[in-house]
Order: C-alpha cells, then structure tokens, then sequence
C-alpha cells in the first residue's frame, strides 16, 4: 500500500521499469500505442479507446484530433507536464487534477498497455515492475531538474548523442513539435525563450549521464 497520498495540485516524478528489466517497447507501433493510450485514458469517462478504434475502422484515415474535438468535454485526470519512454521503462512528471487522478491514469495506462502487448507477442502475465515508482515533487527547483532530468533521460541512458528521440517530450520543449500531450507553461514561464531552456536541458543532463557512467566504476565498500 502506498504510504504517501497523492495530493491535487501537486507534482510528482512517476516512472516504472519492465519486468526482469525486460523491453517493454519493441517496435514503433509499440511506442505509438502507449502514446495514444496517455491521451484517451487520461479522463474520467471509460470508452474513448474503444470509440478511436472504431472510428479507425469505419475510417483508417481518422486522426486522433477528431477524436479530441468529437469529446471535446475532456475531464483529465492528470496534467502531464514531461515524459520519456525509453525501451525498458519510462519516466513522467504528472499533476493531479483530481482525487486518485495519479492513481487511476497509471493503472488504466498499464492494464490497457499490458493487455496489448500480450496479445501482440503471444505471451502473458505481468508486463511492468509492480505497481508505478512515484515521488513528491516537493520544490520549483526540483520540478526544474526534474524536467531535464525526464525530457533528456534517452540521452542519459547513453541510447543517443544529440536531441533527435521522438517518444518524449522533448521535441515539444525544444519548439520542433507542437504536441497537446505536455503542458510546458509551469517549466517555460520560468526562462527566458525556448534557448535558455535548451542550455539548462544540456547542461545537467551532461552532468547526470557523466556521473551515471562513472557510477559504472564504483565499487561498494
């Protein structure tokens, strides 16, 4: 049982890994599947993913933002304000906008995922690590770090060398996309333009992959 309750209006970190530290995304469909599935299960109304996939069939060439303005009375359950998804586990910062909104996003995000991968690679049981990691955003400067720290975590964990990872938020940060997923008004009011930002981005997450891989070499004592 969490010890910690979930408190509206907060922030908080929440990742999770695959089991036995096993991918969890496999292909480009992989990834897409779980974005598509942050969207519509973020509202407290069930059935959205049943009403995209019927659409897709009457029509394949529906997109999503038909979906978004055909219900346009969206009730989220959380703001997501970053994300990453790398291919063994994945990294947010969420808000809670309501009671058990955390809560409830995450366990209609993995049950919904898990389920799909399964029937994708003919196999089954439990996907993720246990129940989702969470902790407490509980300063600006942590939410600033943090922000780095998730936008950036495909290069801290040595997959790329430059800012081209298209399954985060990074690119929305960096102005190269203009995603609905993220709110990035509570971490870019806070700078001057897109390019300090980026400065801030790059420097830490250097720092972070630096001391990541020298971690490699520690021995405990």
């Amino acid at each position: 049982m969490r010890k910690v309750k979930l408190a509206n209006g907060e922030y908080y970190h929440v990742y999770n890994r695959g089991v036995d530290k096993r991918e969890v995304f496999s292909s480009t469909k992989d990834y897409e599947r779980f974005l598509l599935a942050m969207n519509l299960l973020n509202d407290e109304r069930d059935g959205l993913m049943l009403e995209w996939r019927d659409m897709k069939r009457t029509d394949p060439r529906v997109q999503l933002l038909d979906i978004q303005e055909l219900n346009s009375r969206r009730n989220p359950a959380v703001e997501i304000v970053a994300y990453c998804l790398n291919p063994n586990h994945y990294h947010f910062i969420l808000k809670q906008l309501r009671d058990g909104g955390i809560k409830n996003f995450m366990q209609k995000l993995s049950t919904s995922y898990t389920n799909y991968f399964n029937v994708k690679y003919k196999r089954s049981g439990a996907l993720f690590q246990g129940r989702y990691k969470s902790a407490h955003i509980d300063s600006n400067e942590y939410l600033l770090y943090l922000s780095a720290y998730v936008n950036k975590n495909n290069f801290i964990h040595g997959y790329n060398k430059d800012d081209s990872w298209p399954y985060s938020s990074l690119p929305d940060y960096l102005g190269k996309r203009n995603g609905k997923l993220v709110n990035k008004e509570i971490i870019l009011g806070q700078f001057d333009g897109v390019g300090q930002y980026a400065e801030f981005m790059d420097k830490n997450a250097l720092y972070m992959r630096e001391k990541k891989e020298l971690e490699k070499y520690l021995i405990e004592e």
